[in-house]
């Protein structure tokens, strides 16, 4: 039976999963002021599974990394996760030694109030890099949120964890693996500092399926080499970049093993709710205005079409002519022949919603209006055809706006 339609709950879809938020204030009293009744949106969320969890994770490729993602990866390695805590508004990174002893602080409050040992509970931060996270309204909102956790939880704890985001990022599916309905949710945020490898993104997947120990670190990083290290707004890599899937196995499924055929459904199902969200994180790119799909065919292998289709949706020149409606496809090819794949300009074809503007050498007679309207449109679809193997991918960007600037020159203010 293949993946349905999706549904609804995000992280909490999935069985044996519950989630809780709390309003902490937290971007007021990050910037130094007073938490303000108008600042009380939800920005601290907590969820827990009712069994430990296989898991594993992707991180930012930044040297510079925030105190949240070294502790998740300390506490990954004993891989018996029950609980995250995700707070938005502070990145807690370049904090020193207190940024490390606020971080291990979060997952002990969380713990105590789950009945948990520390090294169970992972830790999120999302926001302004460089200030103290302000613990005691941290310590309240864990407080809260975990004396919240509810079985439909997960659409909040979306809200709960964006910055920029102008809407919440969920999306689950479910399937049957051995005559067992398993259920697979997820949730993201990320609008701004999105560029591979990862972004200034948090994602998380969670899934009821019952897995062999360490499937799920064994198949994470292919999953966020196909959806999430994909996408692309602005050229720049976060310091606290995340990427987790946890695996709980409350379904009740016999354990899926690695090198089967429930294996790679399973793993496909993920994929699919990472490439959702990952979509979602390029649709809502800070001051986007449209959605650009690249799709890179032909290449000698998955890699080279890989790294091909993220040269041209992050290229700036393209992201602009999309964001002008300019049919300028000089500049597509041009982002292709740099990109690093082997390109052979004779054999290569370039189209823009259908509509051919180059091939084997050289544009072609083509309407340019009606690219011109293509690129006018909310979605755009740019494929290349590189004639020189099997590879292919897909890449996700945005078109750039005098708004990105906009919204990056006064974020902290």
């Amino acid at each position: 039976m293949a993946v349905t339609n999706a549904l609804a709950g995000g992280v909490t879809a999935a069985g044996g999963w519950r989630a809780g938020v709390a309003a902490c204030g937290i971007k007021a009293l990050t910037a130094g002021a007073s938490a303000l009744p108008g600042d009380a949106r939800e920005d601290l969320t907590v969820f827990a599974s009712d069994l430990p969890c296989d898991a594993g994770g992707v991180f930012t490729t930044n040297r510079v990394k925030s105190a949240s993602v070294v502790i998740d990866q300390l506490h990954l390695k004993n891989n018996r996760v029950r609980a995250l805590v995700v707070c938005s508004g502070n990145a807690n990174a370049c904090t020193g030694a207190q940024g490390f002893r606020d971080a291990l602080q979060m997952a002990k409050l969380t713990a105590d109030r789950l009945d948990l040992d520390p090294s169970q509970v992972l830790v999120g931060t999302t926001g302004v890099i460089g200030r103290y996270l302000p613990m005691e309204a941290v310590k309240r909102g864990i407080a809260e949120a975990c004396a919240g956790l509810h079985r439909n939880g997960g659409e909040s704890a979306a809200r709960a964890i964006m910055t920029t985001d102008t809407v919440p990022k969920t999306h689950a599916v479910e399937l049957e693996l051995d005559g067992v309905t398993v259920r697979v949710g997820g949730m993201c945020k990320g609008s701004g500092m999105i560029h591979p490898n990862m972004a200034t993104m948090l994602a998380y997947v969670t899934t009821d399926a019952a897995v062999a120990p360490g499937w799920v670190a064994a198949h994470v990083r292919r999953i966020a080499d196909r959806s999430f290290n994909q996408v692309t707004v602005d050229g720049d890599s976060s310091t606290n970049d995340t990427f987790l899937v946890l695996a709980n196995g409350a379904a009740g499924n016999p354990p899926v093993q690695p090198g089967t055929t429930q294996s790679d459904r399973l793993e496909q199902a993920i994929l699919d709710v990472a490439r959702e969200l990952a979509r979602d994180i390029a649709r809502d790119g800070e001051g986007a205005t449209k959605l650009l799909t690249v799709r890179v065919t032909g290449a000698p292998d998955f890699e080279q079409a890989r790294v091909a289709a993220r040269a041209v949706a992050s290229s700036s020149l393209v992201k602009t002519a999309v964001h002008g409606a300019d049919p300028n496809w000089g500049r597509i090819v041009c982002a292709l022949g740099y990109s690093g794949s082997e390109v052979a300009i004779d054999r290569l074809t370039v189209s823009v919603a259908g509509l051919t503007v180059f091939t084997r050498g050289a544009g072609v007679e083509v309407d340019l209006e009606a690219v011109r309207r293509a690129f006018a449109q909310p979605e755009i679809e740019i494929a290349a055809e590189l004639g020189l193997g099997e590879g292919s991918a897909e890449a996700w960007g945005c078109d750039l706006s005098a708004e990105y600037v906009h919204i990056n020159a006064d974020y902290t203010t």
